[in-house]
């Protein structure tokens, strides 16, 4: 091939496509091109730059490469060279500017301490690409560098890469694969320099909320001592980055935001970001006891606030603050959850009206599996939320341990590399560029609905705490933070230096900041009538106890029924899909008894056509994990899903399944924060088999047993975890019944353990119809799914009731001498063993409710009874696990202090056998000794 031909203007889109794949790849391209190409670039590579962070945009470098030969001889100072050597300059500059959009984040200033060593990266050298100080100023083309001209030199387009990626803050952003976000962020970063991003108002209120976070916490310290409050000093800078995201939130569209944080700061952000009024914080300091005990709240620094945020340009944001607890991330799913009922609820345009903004720790960032499980929630459809602002308030240290100690990546946020998205390390100290920072991470959010981070690199003035001392482990970093100006004196300084304020203006400030925080803070927006709060108020009033009237009529009901087991035209399902849904049709209409997934699918139908959405997720919830519930069915030759449920009829509510990743901590997470923000929608978590409820302890402990003591908040959450002893092994037998019911207390959640599918129909009916909403904890079924005596009749769901205790009914009471009390499946064990021995002296009472425990109802039950009976408790669990301990005390309260005797298997460290043939001896002799009768 010809050098000077290749060179026409005609050809250079074609040969600069040829030449990006020769860089990618020095095969690709055959021998002919290869060695046309190595005359300008005999190392292509040579291991630099990897994958699509190579070449992001094509350089045109051989068009270029004509345009500067052509006017490098009309250059002064400059002497003619031959297009050869221009244009191998050309594709050298063209990969050291990919490198800084690359690299150029190592040697960002962003640590305010300055102990983070900064050297000279290789690939941001000139000599790493056979550049030398003789190539900077001669003509080369801009290589597609937003805000150069069209001819350079080096030194221009190198200095304008330092300013955009190696100043105050440096961004990862060159793994996105979409170019066009790739491009968007190039030219905002690369024509930043060029105008102000912030006017002088901006930059005057920011220096203002500098001073208010510093004064507010000074006067903490000054009035408690010593006293835990989390302070955000050292980290001040977060007040401005905050009320400048949410400025540019509101202009790009925002009206809502559900904002979540540990504890560090968070009186701040209370006082200074919501306006929560200074007075009400420090009573909090006070402790003014009102004399409860049981149901007292929480901690000052883990409580919730809702308020209205008034920006600059008179726009108002509802800004919720979640209560959280001290597992730091545990907070994250709740907030994603509560973003996306909200956005839910109010339908089009939500995702980019309602904002979900994560404030986190360095230290949790990097260590706490939550931030991973809840990043991996972004895209899914049934979790994501348009996008969502995470800021990491990066103190430097983790309690007491260095980063280095603390985790296996260079940044704390190298998690979040996972979706590809921006990540900006800014140095906290440099205002300018931490507010710039935030409103390139609004509109990024805004415009694309992905999520951004921001890694705010700051430090801690005190320990974990204001009572800790830190330099007992780290001397030397809490001796450079000694001796280190406060971010509000730093900034002061600069802008009296540059002119923007003089030293009397930015004093005035200060003093105006300690004024107004003394005399209670600033106002909030007037908040008005908040529409969740008129939301719940039909659902706080009921009680657990109450009863309610859960029939349905029967006409209504089967013709629910037959259209949820009717394909639409067309629809092709698979075979035995078609066989179960016939199957399901004969048991609507009589001629076959009803079975679990049935009286299940009658209980959804029948609330979505009285207007009660519903939300069912978990691992395997369209198909059931069991292969029982089917309401997803997939088109078998086109792949496309329909669920029946969502096509009862055009007034119904909406019925919606999701198949959830493969999680429980963030997954049931997400459901309790969605049920916060919905009253009025039964929402449902299934996990695979209960005890990977496991994974989600956090959120149970903190978020659904104790939600309504702590934070005065309710959730009607349920939690489906299939539960029984089929000789499985120890992860697949037990939903660890027991945790739950020693969790139980003050009427916090309900408990059950059903036998009948329509047990379960009226008790999810229940759920619904009671006016309160507290948590329910569902022991579900595995083999009852399909057990020939576990079934129903059509009469059962739509006239009766839920029945917290089911009597024996098949026992004349004369004869009774002993009484089981059980619950679940091991019911149907006993009474397959009483019907073997045909004994007449022994009841099988089921409790289906165990709490709150159903006193009365066993009371009346055992007075049923004419003469003196033996009261046994009898279950599958291990006599340490199960119902028992709780049972143990309460119905030994009914039994006047004697409690039932226990029969079941052995106490044990482990839930069940492994071992099925060891399964069936366990049961057998369980079975026996509850049913051997002296």
């Amino acid at each position: 091939m010809n050098l000077d031909s290749l060179l026409t203007g005609s050809n250079a889109a074609y040969i600069d496509q040829k030449y990006n794949e020769w860089l990618a790849d020095p095969d690709s391209v055959g021998a002919e091109w290869a060695a046309v190409f190595r005359q300008w670039d005999p190392e292509p590579t040579d291991g630099a730059l990897s994958g699509s962070e190579q070449h992001p945009q094509p350089p045109s470098i051989f068009n270029a490469t004509a345009r500067v030969a052509r006017a490098a001889p009309n250059r002064p100072g400059h002497r003619d060279e031959d297009v050869m050597a221009v244009a191998q300059r050309q594709a050298r500059a063209a990969q050291l500017i990919n490198a800084y959009r690359v690299r150029g984040h190592i040697e960002a200033d962003i640590d305010p301490l300055g102990r983070r060593t900064i050297s000279e990266h290789p690939e941001l050298s000139l000599a790493y690409y056979g550049l030398s100080e003789a190539d900077l100023d001669v003509p080369i083309s801009g290589t597609g560098v937003y805000g150069v001209p069209e001819v350079t030199t080096l030194r221009h387009v190198i200095g304008r890469l330092r300013t955009a990626y190696c100043s105050s803050f440096g961004v990862e952003f060159m793994n996105i694969n979409d170019i066009e976000q790739k491009r968007w962020l190039q030219k905002r970063l690369e024509t930043m320099q060029d105008d102000p991003p912030l006017s002088h108002a901006e930059l005057t209120d920011a220096l203002r909320r500098l001073s208010d976070a510093q004064n507010f916490e000074e006067m903490l310290h000054t009035r408690y001592p010593g006293t835990k409050r989390f302070s955000v000093e050292g980290a001040e800078t977060l007040i401005p980055l905050l009320s400048l995201l949410l400025d540019r939130a509101a202009d790009g569209g925002v009206d809502q935001v559900v904002l979540g944080m540990a504890h560090r700061g968070r009186l701040n952000v209370l006082v200074n970001i919501l306006h929560k009024p200074v007075t009400e914080v420090l009573e909090e300091f006070e402790d003014v006891a009102d004399g409860s005990v049981q149901g007292s709240g929480d901690v000052k620094y883990h409580l919730g606030f809702t308020s209205r945020y008034e920006t600059v340009n008179g726009n108002e944001i509802l800004v919720t603050l979640s209560f959280n607890p001290s597992h730091l991330e545990a907070v994250n799913p709740i907030v994603e959850g509560r973003a996306r009922a909200r956005q839910d609820r109010q339908g089009s345009d939500s995702m980019h009206r309602i904002l979900p903004l994560l404030l986190h720790g360095d230290a949790a960032f990097a260590g706490q599996g939550a931030v991973s499980e809840v990043l991996n929630l972004s895209r899914l459809p049934a979790y994501k939320t348009g996008g969502t602002v995470h800021v990491v308030i990066n103190n430097q240290i983790g309690f007491t341990t260095s980063p280095e100690k603390s985790r296996s990546t260079p940044y704390c946020t190298d998690v979040a590399r996972m979706l590809a998205v921006p990540i900006f390390h800014v140095n906290g100290e440099d205002v300018d560029a931490t507010v710039a920072v935030a409103r390139l991470a609004a509109e990024w959010r805004q415009t694309f609905h992905e999520d951004v981070v921001i890694d705010l690199y700051s430090f801690r003035k005190y320990g974990h705490n204001e009572g800790d001392e830190p330099s007992f482990t780290q001397p030397l970093l809490y001796d450079a933070i000694r001796r280190h100006p406060s971010p509000r004196s730093i900034f002061a300084k600069k802008m009296v230096d540059r002119g923007d304020l003089t030293q009397q203006e930015a004093d005035e400030i200060d003093r105006e900041s300690m004024a107004t925080i003394k005399a209670g803070g600033r106002p909030a927006a007037a908040v008005g009538e908040r529409w969740i709060q008129k939301l719940w108020e039909p659902f706080l009033v009921g009680r657990l106890t109450d009863e309610v009237d859960t029939s349905f009529p029967l006409a209504r009901l089967k013709m629910l029924l037959q259209r949820a087991n009717t394909m639409p035209e067309g629809f092709q399902a698979h075979r035995k899909i078609k066989r179960l849904l016939s199957q399901r049709r004969d048991m609507v209409s009589g001629d076959r008894p009803v079975d679990w997934a049935v009286g299940e699918q009658a209980a959804y139908a029948t609330l979505l056509d009285e207007g009660y959405r519903v939300r069912l997720a978990g691992q395997d919830v369209g198909r059931g994990t069991f292969s029982h519930r089917h309401a997803v069915l997939r088109n078998v030759q086109t792949g496309e899903p329909y669920t029946p449920l969502d096509h009862l009829n055009e007034t119904q509510a909406r019925f919606e399944a999701y198949n959830s990743l493969l999680s429980e901590y963030a997954a049931l997470g997400f459901e309790v924060g969605y049920s916060y923000e919905a009253p009025d929608a039964l929402v449902i978590w299934e996990a695979q088999f209960g005890d990977f409820a496991n994974g989600a302890q956090i959120i149970i402990d903190n978020f659904i047993m104790s939600t309504e003591t702590k934070w005065a908040r309710n959730s009607g959450v349920v939690m489906l975890l299939p539960h029984g002893y089929e000789g499985q092994g120890p992860e697949h037998s037990s939903a660890r019944l027991e945790r739950y019911l020693q969790l139980c207390a003050e009427d916090n959640v309900t408990v059950a353990n059903c036998t009948t599918p329509a047990s379960f129909f009226h008790l999810m009916r229940r759920q619904m119809r009671l006016q309160i909403r507290k948590p329910l904890v569902v022991m579900s079924p595995k083999s009852l799914l399909r057990h020939p005596e576990c079934v129903s009749t059509m009469e059962d769901l739509a006239e009766g009731h839920f029945l917290r205790v089911l009597p024996d009914t098949s026992v004349v009471p004369e004869r009774v001498r002993r009484v089981i009390f059980c619950s679940g499946k091991v019911y149907y064990d006993l009474l397959n063993e009483r019907r073997q021995r045909q004994l007449e002296s022994v009841a099988l009472v089921r409790l289906e409710q165990l709490y709150p425990f159903p006193e009365a109802e066993v009371r009346v039950i055992l007075e049923s009874f004419p003469h003196p009976v033996e009261v046994i408790w009898c279950q599958e669990e291990p006599r340490n696990m199960g119902a028992w301990p709780m049972m143990d005390e309460w119905m030994g309260e009914v039994l006047n202090g004697e409690p039932p005797r226990y029969i079941g298997r052995p106490a044990a460290a482990s839930p069940a056998t492994g071992s099925p043939s060891k399964h069936r001896d366990e049961l057998a002799a369980f079975l026996d000794e509850a049913l051997h009768l002296p």
